[in-house]
């Protein structure tokens, strides 16, 4: 006679109403990675979100799909409790244009490692013998989550470079920790620690293939050399607020209506780099990112030049983002 259990960690009720809990959290990440696909300007970021859409549409449709097979209506989503609401509420708070760091953080770097965290548990205690679909779907769901997990953590490494940027991470993932430990976890009932680092040791080398590699930074240098110290002067007039300086670097007949095109310019400039050039016959557009502490813009400027050497021929703001304060 064989030794194994033939009964499970949970009844038939309860592992419907953990798969309905977990379709839940899957559907919901789902639908927020797909929103803020357009709200992202970063592009390995909106990579990021756009190629794990899918796989959290998959992972929600297996758990709907079992459901049935659990005395259940197939395809139904029910959070553990109020305070889980609360918790995805938070994580999808963060929807301006700067608060990319807290998307990813959210998902990346709470989320999912919790799921992967409950999936692993639920997998452990999972019967072999009468359980074996919960256990194919756990399994295909632990590992993608482990990958997401991995790949995120990557991309929000390349974001969060300066100690203010690892800070506002920090802090925002005290907040949701908190939101989720108040939840019980997605269940309601997941065990402290909500994140078990050991569940996710997937080697960053493991998920290069599933990046997209941000392109290389925009090099100046590939302007000619003259036009590039004259771009270089221009911009350091800028951020040192020297108007007449900056003026002189436009020829006379535009200066009016570049200066009126640059008027909505939020604030003090605290920093500005080339980001794109095309070359036009012998004139040159300069597309210039110009920071300040209320936003951050774009501007093109037309290089033409004359007798006294490279001079500004017009210019447009082409856009303008407000900066917006973490939540």
């Amino acid at each position: 006679m064989s030794s194994e259990r033939l009964s499970g960690h949970l009844s038939v009720d309860d592992s419907a109403r953990r798969i309905r809990n977990y379709r839940y959290a899957e559907e919901r990440v789902m639908r927020v990675l797909g929103g803020w696909i357009a709200l992202t300007p970063e592009l390995t970021a909106k990579l990021l979100f756009g190629r794990h859409v899918w796989d959290c549409a998959q992972h929600a449709d297996a758990w709907g799909r079992r459901l049935p097979e659990l005395r259940a209506p197939a395809q139904e989503s029910e959070p553990a409790n109020d305070a889980i609401v609360a918790f995805m509420r938070l994580l999808e708070t963060p929807e301006g244009p700067r608060q990319t760091l807290e998307r990813v953080a959210g998902v990346y770097a709470v989320l999912k490692p919790h799921l992967a965290t409950v999936y692993a548990r639920h997998l452990a205690s999972a019967n072999r013998v009468y359980e074996p679909p919960t256990r194919r779907i756990l399994m295909r769901c632990l590992e993608e989550e482990q990958r997401h997990a991995a790949a995120g953590a990557i991309v929000l490494g390349r974001l969060a470079q300066d100690a203010g940027a690892r800070e506002r991470v920090a802090e925002w993932r005290r907040r949701l920790l908190a939101a989720l430990e108040k939840a019980g976890g997605i269940t309601g009932d997941a065990a402290a620690p909500l994140i078990d680092e050991s569940v996710l040791g997937v080697a960053p080398e493991a998920v290069a293939p599933d990046l997209v590699q941000a392109p290389p930074a925009f090099d100046p240098a590939a302007l000619p050399a003259d036009l590039a110290a004259a771009v270089d002067a221009h911009r350091k007039a800028m951020e040192s607020s020297d108007e007449a300086d900056v003026a002189r670097w436009i020829v006379p007949a535009a200066r009016a209506a570049v200066q009126a095109a640059f008027a909505a310019l939020a604030g003090r400039l605290t920093a500005t780099r080339v980001v794109g050039l095309a070359g036009i016959g012998r004139q040159w557009m300069v597309k210039l990112r110009v920071e300040s502490a209320r936003a951050t813009s774009l501007i093109q400027l037309r290089w033409t030049p004359t007798p006294e050497g490279w001079r500004i021929a017009a210019g447009d703001l082409v856009s303008t983002e407000p900066l917006s304060v973490a939540p």
